[in-house]
């Protein structure tokens, strides 16, 4: 009689099926070898639903579109494009509404695949599955399998469902995605502990994991959002997005200088009436002027060029940012929180130490590249014989190839058996012929239940031998014997266990190899033949070894003030050496996963403080390590690239996935993509990022306090009853010009010198820093009081008003241009050859003020359309010596007061 499903629900929801037999985990799902009928598959397909991912909710894309208004700076833009517009200037009104329709556009380019994430982790399901309906093999659709199913999986598949295995015959899977493991790991079909971590599960396989060798067959204990996938994509639904601090900060100043800017005209406009007996239409003109010249209309234009140059400058150091924002908080960035596998390492097994009876031998390189090291010299093989015959012994006990093409070597078949090869290349060895003079008779292929690999080689005069390669305990096991130099000896299995222990705390993984030889005649071996009597070759030991990049780009983070932090599903004692072969510390301190669960929350988070490695940990790990460290008010930065990732990855201030091994997964949660999985890239990303910010701080530095000069001019016309010292239209004019021009110079500058040698700025410092606002009032006061200085000196001399308000025009345009040479470095002088040579975005956008404002000035339609006069020689004379005393007084209190303020 068939159980109802509620029943198998009850039986086996909270069942750990990796910790019951096989037998017990179909009987809890009221199944059996031969797999469900096609009725009762059916019957639970209703209950249970499809085997996929659901679709997140996704923001229609013009909601998504007009989202990107919602910005406290683009509320000033339009706010001047209305006074622009109130004052006539259609022209550009149409500019200005021009600019914030552009800036949509790149944000809403930008952000559009933000929402993928749960699709990509949807596509990582295989889309077909072999299973047993009826007792028959069919092929269906992943999306309809059920609890209960019998699957067959075999190389090359990817697993469409969390199986519970009763056949595995040489089955191996890599894991990478779910575990970080970067070798395949083996499973066999007896339980293991209850406690045992993901990784450690070697009697199930999770789905969109995939099949490396063998074949096995289990029935599925999971489907769709119940599987360890679908709780990491419900795990990266839940994340939510987190603001950046650029954007918090914008807003932030944006809201307050709103505040600021309308309260402040209000007062105005009811003192011009009240008190100064202003007409209320010539008091709402003088308001408008003051708005025009308060509102910098060009900022956040600038600001968002600023972040878009950082994007291009990225790009070409193959680091692709996805959304504007992340550059400038990469460069606010105090963690980098990476994994370990194919970011911080090559991904690409090495065969590191040959530990051969006569001694130790390390090998040079990395990766599958043999490069032309010859570890031996043939022609006096007396010396290094047994370590001869192991690294032979490892080509040939192997069932792995190499080939090379135009991105280098590539292994086809096993990474450790690649390695192998790789090291027979190295000691001299032609894999195609050692395998020919040495043909392979028979095999015993490897298995988890034995955990070795044997076979059977055909040798001159008739001879047979049989080498065998496995864990090394296994192999010790069953050898009775170790090669000397004359000879088989007895066994030193205590030497041997301490060497096996010394690689082990090098991180290395380690195989033994073993040799005995066999009757001629013997064409086929079995376990009897390999069980004991074996003699000792030796062992190997292999690591994913370190990137180079990435030692020095570690090395560069610590000296930028930015800790490291290795996230890994690896082993602790694998993870550790990697640590202190990368530099991370000094002393790294390594917790598992389980070390970290066993932690109350208190200790957690100083855990979290005083920790470099964690190993052998959970999606539901990493995100919360992130968040730990969120709460501490750290930018955090994370790698990854698998779709363990994809959560922490999304939470994470800065989301940074690789992508050419990542998945798309972690590319959709993530902000910036390294488009060569090379670590240093991070390192020249955070250098970029730190330099967007300096240059954002300039511009701000720069444009707030000249048009300060503007306002306070026109507030104290204002407030003490005198004549405007410029026209609305006049204002308009500089803020376009030169906004335009010399603000978008200073979003292009390059990096300050030792920008890489600071700490990282606080993650709650503001855009205005004291050093900031101790500029921006003190040149306010500067040139308001230079410029109405002029003016009523040009009045005094006779000068009618336009000629008075033309000199004040052109005094503003050059303390600008003076004040951005002094703005281009807020770390050091600008009296030097370098600050006054400029660069050419510096010297391009001074022609063309140039050329401008002697338009503004000379020029017959220019002094009709913005009633301006022409000046005498002399009086330019004067306009430029002004502006070049201001730029060496400003340039003796920067010496002084960056130190005052410890300026970051």
């Amino acid at each position: 009689m068939t159980i109802p499903d509620r029943a198998i629900d009850r039986r086996h929801a909270d069942m750990p099926h990796h910790a019951h037999t096989a037998e017990t985990v179909i009987a809890a799902l009221s199944s059996d070898k031969n797999g469900l009928s096609a009725k009762e598959a059916g019957d639970r397909l209703l209950r249970h639903g499809a085997n996929s991912l659901p679709v997140g909710k996704q923001r229609h894309p013009l909601f998504r579109f007009l989202a990107q208004f919602n910005n406290a700076l683009i509320y000033f833009m339009l706010a001047s494009a209305l006074a622009a517009g109130l004052l006539g200037h259609l022209v550009d009104t149409g500019v200005i509404l021009a600019v914030v329709l552009v800036n949509a556009i790149v944000g809403f380019l930008q952000e559009g695949k933000a929402e993928q994430s749960l699709v990509a982790v949807r596509d990582m399901i295989a889309p077909s599955a072999a299973v047993l309906r009826d007792g028959k093999r069919i092929s269906i659709p992943v999306s309809g399998l059920v609890p209960g199913d019998v699957v067959l999986i075999e190389a090359g598949d990817r697993v469409p469902a969390d199986l519970r295995l009763f056949k595995a015959r040489g089955l191996r899977v890599d894991e990478a995605l779910l575990t970080g493991e970067s070798v395949a790991a083996s499973k066999h079909v007896d339980p293991v502990a209850e406690d045992a971590a993901l990784g450690d599960r070697k009697s199930m396989v999770f789905s969109g994991t995939l099949v490396s060798t063998g074949q096995g067959t289990g029935i599925v204990t999971s489907t769709g959002l119940r599987t360890e996938i679908g709780r990491i994509s419900a795990l990266l639904g839940e994340v939510e997005q987190l603001t950046t601090p650029l954007l918090r900060q914008i807003n932030s100043f944006g809201r307050g200088f709103t505040w600021f800017a309308f309260l402040g005209a209000a007062i105005l406009f009811g003192f011009a009436v009240a008190v100064s007996g202003f007409a209320w239409d010539e008091a709402l003109m003088a308001v408008i002027a003051l708005s025009v010249s308060l509102v910098p209309e060009g900022l956040p234009a600038v600001i968002t060029i600023t972040l878009a140059i950082g994007v291009q400058r990225m790009a070409a150091r193959n680091a692709v940012i996805r959304r504007l924002p992340a550059v400038e908080t990469l460069g606010a960035t105090s963690v980098i929180c990476s994994d370990k596998t194919g970011t911080l390492t090559r991904n690409e097994m090495t065969a590191r130490r040959l530990i051969a009876p006569e001694g130790t031998i390390m090998v040079a390189g990395s990766g599958y590249d043999p490069g032309d090291v010859l570890l031996f010299d043939h022609r006096k093989p007396a010396g290094h014989g047994t370590a001869l015959s192991l690294a032979r012994a490892g080509l040939l006990c192997n069932d792995a190839t190499l080939r090379q093409d135009r991105s280098g070597w590539h292994v086809e078949g096993d990474p450790m058996e690649g390695a192998l090869v790789t090291l027979a290349m190295k000691a001299g060895f032609q894999p195609d012929v050692e395998r020919a003079e040495w043909q392979r008779l028979d095999e015993i292929p490897f298995d988890a239940a034995h955990r070795f690999m044997a076979s059977l080689h055909h040798m001159s005069l008739a001879e047979r031998v049989v080498l065998v390669k496995g864990a090394p305990e296994v192999v010790l096991a069953m050898c009775t014997n170790q090669e000397g130099p004359a000879g088989p000896v007895p066994l030193d299995v205590e030497l041997w266990n301490h060497r096996i222990a010394e690689a082990a705390t090098e991180g290395e993984r380690v195989l033994g190899f073993a040799t005995r030889p066999l009757p001629a005649g013997t064409d086929s071996i079995d376990f009897d033949d390999v069980e004991g009597g074996l003699t000792l070759l030796g062992m190997i030991g292999f690591i994913d070894p370190p990137r180079e990049e990435a030692i020095q780009a570690v090395a560069e983070c610590r000296s930028a003030g930015i800790a490291v932090r290795m996230i890994t599903g690896d082993h602790a004692a694998t993870a550790r050496a990697i640590a202190g072969q990368l530099g991370l510390d000094d002393d790294p301190k390594v917790l598992t996963g389980a070390d970290l669960d066993a932690l109350s929350d208190e200790d957690f988070a100083r855990a979290i403080r005083e920790t470099t490695v964690f190993a052998r940990t959970s999606p539901e790990h990493k995100l919360r390590i992130v968040q730990a460290l969120q709460a501490e008010g750290r930018v955090v930065a994370m790698t990854g690239d698998g779709v363990n990732d994809a959560p922490s990855l999304k939470q994470a201030d800065v989301g940074i996935s690789m992508g050419l091994k990542g998945t798309e997964a972690a590319k959709e949660a993530s902000e910036m993509v390294l488009m060569d999985d090379n670590f240093a890239s991070i390192v020249a990303a955070v250098r970029e990022g730190r330099t967007v910010h300096d240059n954002i701080r300039k511009v701000i530095g720069w444009t707030l306090p000249t048009n300060g000069g503007e306002a306070s001019a026109v507030i104290l016309a204002i407030l003490f009853n005198f004549v405007m010292p410029m026209s609305p239209v006049q204002i308009l004019w500089i803020n376009l010009l030169s906004a335009a021009t010399l603000g978008l110079a200073l979003a292009l500058e390059p990096a300050e010198p030792n920008v890489m040698q600071r700490r990282p700025r606080r993650p709650d410092a503001g855009l205005l820093t004291p050093f900031i606002l101790w500029r921006i009032g003190l040149v306010t006061v500067m040139f308001t009081g230079i410029v109405l200085g002029l003016f009523f000196w040009a009045l005094g001399q006779g000068r009618d008003l336009e000629t008075a308000r033309t000199m004040v025009v052109d005094m503003l345009v050059v303390l600008e241009i003076f004040y951005m040479f002094s703005v281009r470095y807020l770390h050091t002088t600008s009296l030097t050859f370098t600050g006054a040579k400029g660069t050419w975005p510096v010297l391009t956008a001074l022609a063309v003020v140039v050329i401008g404002q002697l338009a503004f000035t000379y020029l017959p339609v220019m002094n009709t359309i913005f009633d301006s006069r022409p000046l005498t020689f002399l009086d330019g004379i004067l306009i430029l010596a002004i502006g070049a005393a201001s730029f060496i007084v400003l340039e003796i209190e920067k010496r002084f007061t960056r130190r005052l303020f410890a300026e970051q």
